[in-house]
């Protein structure tokens, strides 16, 4: 089974993920080839232009990567 993932970016695919109540975890880059976990997931609360809330916790969207699992040929 491949297990993989989809970067949330726009408006859209963030409503559709907090519609669909899915696990978003969240990662921010620290340099071409590493990453850091910040969260590893929960719905999204709220959403903003700036920010996103997950778990009541905000994150704003310029710093951060908000990723849902994809697995095999689903698509969000």
């Amino acid at each position: 089974m491949n297990h993989t993932y989809k970067v949330l970016k726009s408006d859209i695919e963030l409503f559709a993920a907090a519609l669909s109540q899915v696990k978003v975890y969240v990662v921010q880059s620290l340099g071409e080839d590493f990453i850091s976990v910040i969260d590893y997931g929960g719905t999204i609360e709220k959403f903003s232009p700036d920010s996103v809330k997950i778990a009541g916790a905000y994150y704003m969207r310029n710093q951060f990567e908000f990723r849902v699992y994809m697995k095999g040929p689903t698509r969000l």
